[in-house]
Protein backbone atom coordinates (compact mmCIF):
# COMPACT_ATOMS: atom_id res chain seq x y z
CA UNK A 1 0.00 0.00 0.00
CA UNK A 2 0.81 3.75 -0.11
CA UNK A 3 3.12 4.30 2.64
CA UNK A 4 1.65 8.15 2.97
CA UNK A 5 -1.41 6.32 4.16
CA UNK A 6 -0.01 5.15 7.44
CA UNK A 7 -0.68 7.13 10.59
CA UNK A 8 1.30 10.26 11.54
CA UNK A 9 -0.88 12.72 12.87
CA UNK A 10 -2.95 11.52 16.17
CA UNK A 11 -5.35 14.00 15.78
CA UNK A 12 -6.49 12.69 12.40
CA UNK A 13 -6.16 8.71 13.49
CA UNK A 14 -8.51 6.84 15.00
CA UNK A 15 -6.98 4.47 17.69
CA UNK A 16 -8.45 1.04 19.21
CA UNK A 17 -6.78 -0.14 22.31
CA UNK A 18 -7.52 -3.85 23.36
CA UNK A 19 -7.22 -4.74 26.78
CA UNK A 20 -8.54 -2.57 29.59
CA UNK A 21 -5.91 -3.57 31.81
CA UNK A 22 -3.44 -1.54 33.61
CA UNK A 23 -1.51 -1.19 30.88
CA UNK A 24 -3.94 -0.85 28.43
CA UNK A 25 -5.53 2.07 30.01
CA UNK A 26 -2.23 4.19 30.51
CA UNK A 27 -1.57 3.58 27.06
CA UNK A 28 -5.04 4.97 26.08
CA UNK A 29 -4.33 8.15 28.08
CA UNK A 30 -1.25 8.42 25.58
CA UNK A 31 -3.31 8.38 22.74
CA UNK A 32 -6.27 10.20 24.00
CA UNK A 33 -3.78 13.32 25.14
CA UNK A 34 -2.42 13.73 21.41
CA UNK A 35 -6.49 14.31 20.88
CA UNK A 36 -6.75 10.64 19.10
CA UNK A 37 -10.13 9.29 19.23
CA UNK A 38 -9.98 5.93 21.14
CA UNK A 39 -11.61 2.95 21.67
CA UNK A 40 -10.84 0.87 24.30
CA UNK A 41 -11.82 -3.15 24.48
CA UNK A 42 -12.45 -4.58 27.37
CA UNK A 43 -14.73 -7.92 27.62
CA UNK A 44 -15.62 -7.51 31.23
CA UNK A 45 -17.83 -4.91 31.17
CA UNK A 46 -17.92 -4.73 34.97
CA UNK A 47 -14.44 -2.97 34.65
CA UNK A 48 -16.04 0.12 31.94
CA UNK A 49 -16.58 2.82 34.27
CA UNK A 50 -13.23 1.86 36.24
CA UNK A 51 -11.33 2.13 33.20
CA UNK A 52 -13.01 5.44 32.57
CA UNK A 53 -12.28 7.19 35.99
CA UNK A 54 -8.92 6.12 35.89
CA UNK A 55 -8.54 7.49 32.46
CA UNK A 56 -10.94 10.72 32.91
CA UNK A 57 -8.58 11.36 36.16
CA UNK A 58 -4.99 10.94 34.52
CA UNK A 59 -6.23 13.18 31.99
CA UNK A 60 -7.41 15.43 34.29
CA UNK A 61 -3.86 15.58 36.08
CA UNK A 62 -2.32 16.93 32.69
CA UNK A 63 -5.33 19.46 31.78
CA UNK A 64 -6.77 17.39 29.15
CA UNK A 65 -9.64 16.62 30.64
CA UNK A 66 -11.65 17.39 27.66
CA UNK A 67 -9.93 14.95 26.16
CA UNK A 68 -12.73 12.04 27.74
CA UNK A 69 -14.93 13.09 25.11
CA UNK A 70 -13.22 10.76 22.67
CA UNK A 71 -12.81 7.74 24.44
CA UNK A 72 -15.53 4.84 24.35
CA UNK A 73 -15.44 1.82 25.96
CA UNK A 74 -16.79 -1.94 23.77
CA UNK A 75 -16.88 -5.32 24.71
CA UNK A 76 -16.12 -6.65 21.53
CA UNK A 77 -14.13 -5.84 18.20
CA UNK A 78 -16.97 -7.13 16.71
CA UNK A 79 -18.95 -4.15 14.82
CA UNK A 80 -16.13 -1.40 14.93
CA UNK A 81 -16.54 1.11 12.19
CA UNK A 82 -13.17 -0.97 10.88
CA UNK A 83 -12.49 1.05 7.59
CA UNK A 84 -12.14 4.39 10.17
CA UNK A 85 -9.48 2.76 12.08
CA UNK A 86 -5.69 3.73 11.76
CA UNK A 87 -4.14 2.07 14.56
CA UNK A 88 -4.77 -0.81 16.55
CA UNK A 89 -2.47 -1.49 19.63
CA UNK A 90 -2.71 -5.04 21.48
CA UNK A 91 -2.61 -5.04 25.32
CA UNK A 92 -3.82 -8.24 26.29
CA UNK A 93 -2.34 -10.71 28.63
CA UNK A 94 1.13 -11.96 27.95
CA UNK A 95 0.21 -15.41 26.41
CA UNK A 96 1.49 -16.00 22.58
CA UNK A 97 -1.67 -18.58 21.79
CA UNK A 98 -4.07 -15.42 23.08
CA UNK A 99 -2.14 -13.29 20.95
CA UNK A 100 -1.76 -15.37 17.70
CA UNK A 101 -5.39 -16.02 17.88
CA UNK A 102 -6.49 -12.21 18.47
CA UNK A 103 -4.15 -11.04 15.08
CA UNK A 104 -5.65 -14.05 13.69
CA UNK A 105 -9.43 -12.50 14.17
CA UNK A 106 -7.92 -8.74 13.25
CA UNK A 107 -6.23 -9.94 10.18
CA UNK A 108 -9.91 -10.79 8.83
CA UNK A 109 -11.50 -7.81 10.00
CA UNK A 110 -9.14 -4.94 9.87
CA UNK A 111 -8.35 -2.99 6.20
CA UNK A 112 -5.33 -2.63 5.05
CA UNK A 113 -4.45 0.58 6.10
CA UNK A 114 -4.75 -0.31 9.41
CA UNK A 115 -1.32 -0.58 11.47
CA UNK A 116 -1.67 -3.93 13.97
CA UNK A 117 0.48 -3.18 17.04
CA UNK A 118 1.50 -5.90 20.02
CA UNK A 119 2.57 -4.17 23.16
CA UNK A 120 3.95 -7.62 23.93
CA UNK A 121 7.01 -7.39 26.59
CA UNK A 122 8.73 -10.73 25.48
CA UNK A 123 7.21 -11.89 22.30
CA UNK A 124 8.56 -11.04 19.12
CA UNK A 125 6.59 -9.93 16.86
CA UNK A 126 7.44 -12.33 13.87
CA UNK A 127 5.95 -14.79 16.39
CA UNK A 128 3.27 -13.43 16.65
CA UNK A 129 2.75 -12.77 12.84
CA UNK A 130 3.81 -16.48 12.30
CA UNK A 131 1.69 -17.22 9.44
CA UNK A 132 -0.65 -14.31 8.58
CA UNK A 133 -0.71 -12.24 5.53
CA UNK A 134 -0.51 -9.12 7.89
CA UNK A 135 2.65 -9.20 8.66
CA UNK A 136 4.05 -6.50 6.81
CA UNK A 137 1.91 -3.94 9.20
CA UNK A 138 2.31 -5.68 12.08
CA UNK A 139 4.50 -3.93 14.78
CA UNK A 140 5.81 -4.52 18.49
CA UNK A 141 4.79 -1.83 20.10
CA UNK A 142 6.53 -1.76 23.50
CA UNK A 143 5.47 0.52 26.46
CA UNK A 144 7.42 0.90 29.81
CA UNK A 145 4.94 1.00 33.22
CA UNK A 146 3.41 3.72 33.58
CA UNK A 147 2.74 4.23 30.20
CA UNK A 148 1.53 7.35 30.61
CA UNK A 149 4.28 8.50 32.51
CA UNK A 150 7.48 7.02 31.33
CA UNK A 151 8.11 8.27 28.04
CA UNK A 152 9.80 5.13 26.92
CA UNK A 153 8.34 3.53 23.26
CA UNK A 154 9.61 0.69 21.69
CA UNK A 155 8.82 0.56 17.81
CA UNK A 156 10.06 -3.19 17.61
CA UNK A 157 10.77 -4.26 13.32
CA UNK A 158 10.14 -7.85 12.44
CA UNK A 159 11.72 -9.25 9.70
CA UNK A 160 8.38 -8.75 7.53
CA UNK A 161 7.18 -5.45 8.42
CA UNK A 162 7.43 -2.25 6.52
CA UNK A 163 9.99 0.08 7.46
CA UNK A 164 8.42 3.06 6.25
CA UNK A 165 5.44 1.60 8.90
CA UNK A 166 7.93 1.93 11.72
CA UNK A 167 8.99 5.14 11.09
CA UNK A 168 5.46 6.69 10.59
CA UNK A 169 4.48 5.16 14.18
CA UNK A 170 7.51 6.26 15.52
CA UNK A 171 6.73 9.66 14.35
CA UNK A 172 3.17 8.94 15.37
CA UNK A 173 4.38 8.29 19.09
CA UNK A 174 6.20 11.48 18.93
CA UNK A 175 3.52 13.40 18.50
CA UNK A 176 1.81 11.79 21.44
CA UNK A 177 4.73 13.03 23.46
CA UNK A 178 6.49 9.95 23.91
CA UNK A 179 10.15 8.73 23.24
CA UNK A 180 9.84 6.54 20.79
CA UNK A 181 13.11 4.48 19.26
CA UNK A 182 13.43 2.04 16.56
CA UNK A 183 14.18 -1.86 17.50
CA UNK A 184 15.63 -2.72 14.13
CA UNK A 185 16.06 -6.53 14.96
CA UNK A 186 13.08 -8.76 16.13
CA UNK A 187 15.21 -10.01 19.45
CA UNK A 188 13.92 -11.70 22.69
CA UNK A 189 13.21 -8.68 25.02
CA UNK A 190 14.23 -6.09 22.46
CA UNK A 191 16.24 -2.96 24.32
CA UNK A 192 15.18 -1.72 27.19
CA UNK A 193 14.16 -5.33 28.89
CA UNK A 194 17.66 -6.74 27.82
CA UNK A 195 19.56 -4.15 29.33
CA UNK A 196 17.41 -3.90 32.42
CA UNK A 197 18.19 -7.79 32.54
CA UNK A 198 21.44 -7.69 32.03
CA UNK A 199 21.93 -5.02 35.16
CA UNK A 200 19.39 -7.34 37.06
CA UNK A 201 21.12 -10.54 36.74
CA UNK A 202 24.40 -9.40 38.15
CA UNK A 203 22.31 -7.32 41.05
CA UNK A 204 20.95 -11.32 42.33
CA UNK A 205 24.65 -13.05 41.16
CA UNK A 206 26.07 -9.98 44.00
CA UNK A 207 22.86 -10.90 46.41
CA UNK A 208 23.60 -14.77 46.11
CA UNK A 209 27.18 -14.26 46.55
CA UNK A 210 26.84 -12.68 49.94
CA UNK A 211 28.61 -9.16 48.36
CA UNK A 212 25.65 -7.13 48.99
CA UNK A 213 22.07 -7.08 50.85
CA UNK A 214 19.17 -5.69 48.24
CA UNK A 215 18.90 -2.97 50.26
CA UNK A 216 22.32 -1.89 49.58
CA UNK A 217 22.00 -2.98 45.40
CA UNK A 218 18.59 -0.45 45.20
CA UNK A 219 20.81 2.20 47.00
CA UNK A 220 24.14 1.77 44.66
CA UNK A 221 21.55 1.78 41.28
CA UNK A 222 18.98 4.56 42.55
CA UNK A 223 22.18 6.94 44.29
CA UNK A 224 24.84 6.64 42.21
CA UNK A 225 24.92 5.24 38.62
CA UNK A 226 21.24 5.13 38.23
CA UNK A 227 21.10 8.65 39.40
CA UNK A 228 23.51 9.70 36.48
CA UNK A 229 21.41 8.16 34.14
CA UNK A 230 18.25 10.40 34.12
CA UNK A 231 20.93 12.88 32.79
CA UNK A 232 22.98 10.33 30.43
CA UNK A 233 22.69 7.47 29.23
CA UNK A 234 25.30 4.75 29.33
CA UNK A 235 27.09 5.33 26.23
CA UNK A 236 26.43 9.15 26.60
CA UNK A 237 27.66 8.97 29.82
CA UNK A 238 30.93 6.95 29.19
CA UNK A 239 31.67 9.99 26.52
CA UNK A 240 31.64 12.33 29.47
CA UNK A 241 34.12 10.28 31.63
CA UNK A 242 36.28 9.00 29.02
CA UNK A 243 35.97 6.13 26.36
CA UNK A 244 39.67 5.22 27.70
CA UNK A 245 38.72 5.07 31.00
CA UNK A 246 35.96 2.94 30.71
CA UNK A 247 37.37 0.45 28.15
CA UNK A 248 40.12 -0.18 30.90
CA UNK A 249 37.42 -0.68 33.48
CA UNK A 250 36.09 -2.72 31.38
CA UNK A 251 38.54 -4.83 30.42
CA UNK A 252 39.26 -5.82 34.36
CA UNK A 253 35.77 -6.12 35.20
CA UNK A 254 34.11 -7.89 32.41
CA UNK A 255 36.07 -11.26 33.48
CA UNK A 256 34.64 -11.64 36.89
CA UNK A 257 31.04 -10.50 35.80
CA UNK A 258 27.98 -13.04 35.87
CA UNK A 259 27.20 -14.61 32.90
CA UNK A 260 24.93 -17.69 34.36
CA UNK A 261 21.89 -18.57 31.71
CA UNK A 262 19.78 -19.36 34.69
CA UNK A 263 18.34 -16.57 37.10
CA UNK A 264 20.23 -17.00 40.77
CA UNK A 265 18.75 -18.88 43.19
CA UNK A 266 18.00 -16.58 45.46
CA UNK A 267 15.69 -15.13 42.69
CA UNK A 268 14.38 -18.44 41.36
CA UNK A 269 13.88 -19.49 44.71
CA UNK A 270 11.23 -16.61 46.03
CA UNK A 271 7.92 -17.78 43.24
CA UNK A 272 8.61 -21.54 44.48
CA UNK A 273 8.28 -20.47 48.00
CA UNK A 274 5.33 -17.71 47.35
CA UNK A 275 7.70 -14.47 48.02
CA UNK A 276 6.42 -12.55 44.87
CA UNK A 277 6.93 -9.28 46.59
CA UNK A 278 3.73 -6.75 46.96
CA UNK A 279 1.45 -8.84 45.82
CA UNK A 280 1.83 -11.45 48.04
CA UNK A 281 3.37 -9.51 51.27
CA UNK A 282 6.62 -10.80 50.95
CA UNK A 283 10.05 -10.69 48.29
CA UNK A 284 13.08 -9.59 49.30
CA UNK A 285 11.54 -7.02 51.35
CA UNK A 286 8.45 -7.05 53.85
CA UNK A 287 4.66 -5.51 53.14
CA UNK A 288 1.77 -4.69 54.48
CA UNK A 289 -1.04 -2.71 53.05
CA UNK A 290 -0.17 0.49 54.61
CA UNK A 291 3.45 -0.24 53.22
CA UNK A 292 2.89 -1.12 49.65
CA UNK A 293 0.35 2.29 49.74
CA UNK A 294 3.24 4.62 51.02
CA UNK A 295 5.80 2.91 48.29
CA UNK A 296 3.39 3.24 45.53
CA UNK A 297 2.70 6.73 46.68
CA UNK A 298 6.51 7.53 47.04
CA UNK A 299 7.28 5.48 43.35
CA UNK A 300 4.81 7.88 41.55
CA UNK A 301 6.01 11.08 43.17
CA UNK A 302 9.79 10.05 42.01
CA UNK A 303 8.26 8.97 38.79
CA UNK A 304 6.59 12.67 38.67
CA UNK A 305 9.90 14.48 39.37
CA UNK A 306 11.95 12.64 36.78
CA UNK A 307 9.38 13.51 34.70
CA UNK A 308 9.89 17.28 35.28
CA UNK A 309 13.45 17.35 35.19
CA UNK A 310 13.27 15.70 31.52
CA UNK A 311 10.04 17.96 30.56
CA UNK A 312 12.33 20.45 28.49
CA UNK A 313 14.13 17.24 26.58
CA UNK A 314 10.10 15.24 25.82
CA UNK A 315 8.78 15.57 22.51
CA UNK A 316 5.78 18.55 22.38
CA UNK A 317 2.49 17.11 22.14
CA UNK A 318 1.07 17.50 18.38
CA UNK A 319 -2.32 16.25 17.52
Amino acid sequence: MNESQWPEAPGSTRSVVIGGGTMGADVAVVLLRASSPTVVVEPNESLHSGIREKIAGNLDAIGKAANIGMLTIASSIDGMDWPDIGLVIECVPESLDIKRKLFRELSEKAPAHTVLASNSSSFPISQIAQGLETRARMVGLHFFMPAHIVPLVEVVQGPDTDKALAEALATFMRRCGSVPILVRKDIPGFIGNRLQHALAREAFALIQAGVATPEDIDAAVRFGFGFRYLAAGPVLQKEHAGLDVHAAAAATIYPSLSNAQEPAAVLADKPRQGKLGMKTGQGFYGWDPESIEAEKQRYERALQGALKVLAKELPSIEP
